[in-house]
């Protein structure tokens, strides 16, 4: 069944130093923006990170620092992406736990807010693990039936993805065709860090890891001040800290 859209849905890969959302950074992004009417935008850009690009990263997928010594940093081209996305859905492979995340935090470290809260999120590795637990080059074989050739090049990888979701949505009617339904089917938390320390507990933000896991944010807040210091000052992505301000800030008015 044909995906109905009620504002596009843009897929998004990206090419990485690592897979650290506090301290790695985008070499290559690809954007494959499908509009309502199903026609394609695509956007592709090389990235120079700024460091250097592990081996390990480049054996993965082939860009080395040689190939973006002359290409643009992140917040030279900030502005241009967070357009080319405004009032888009966002999409990928795995894209919630890291391509998502990772991209936020380099919008964050430009001082540009990108704003994520009337996005939905679809993440076709979800429906994929859900149904039939694969890697993206298996999906592409199983649901249409074609080799992924090229795969870890950031554009085909992006547009394999769109063409998983499409069959997978000829395959499971149970999807239904539009965003909200692929959403609701998949069964996402209500996110409120990217790098999941906190999750929604009966409607609060709660601690989802050290001596305080399962324990209300602004209560400990509230209890050890100090926690809020030694995380501002600790390796967590600024995604992370961000929220744990906003939720600082809600408690400390409500003691006025």
């Amino acid at each position: 069944m044909a995906l109905i859209l009620q504002k596009p849905l843009a897929f998004i890969d990206l090419e990485t130093t690592g897979t650290n959302l506090g301290s790695d950074r985008i070499v290559e992004i690809a954007i494959v923006k499908i509009n309502r009417d199903h026609t394609r935008q695509v956007k592709r850009k090389l990235i120079n990170p700024e460091m250097p690009i592990p081996a390990s990263s480049s054996e993965i997928h082939g860009i080395t620092d040689e190939m973006v010594k002359e290409a643009p940093v992140f917040r030279q081209v900030a502005n241009e992406l967070k357009q080319f996305l405004d009032n888009c859905d966002l999409g990928g492979y795995n894209s919630n736990r890291f391509d998502i995340p990772l991209l936020v935090e380099e919008f964050l470290r430009t001082g540009i807010e990108f704003d994520m809260s009337n996005r939905k999120l679809v993440d076709v590795q979800r429906i994929f693990h859900l149904m039939e637990q694969r890697t993206l080059s298996a999906a592409y074989k199983f649901y249409c039936n074609k080799a992924l050739d090229g795969a870890h090049s950031a554009e085909i990888d992006a547009t394999a993805t769109w063409e998983v979701l499409a069959a997978q949505l000829e395959r499971y009617p149970q999807l239904g065709d539009t965003v909200d339904t692929i959403v609701k089917f998949t069964g996402e938390e209500q996110l409120v860090d990217f790098a999941r320390r906190f999750i929604m507990v009966n409607g609060v933000e709660t601690f989802n890891f050290g001596k305080h896991k399962g324990r209300p944010v602004a209560d400990v807040l509230k209890a050890e001040p100090q926690y809020y210091d030694w995380m501002m000052k600790g390796d967590f992505p600024l995604h992370t800290k961000q929220k744990l301000t906003e939720i600082l800030n809600r408690t400390l008015l409500k003691k006025l």
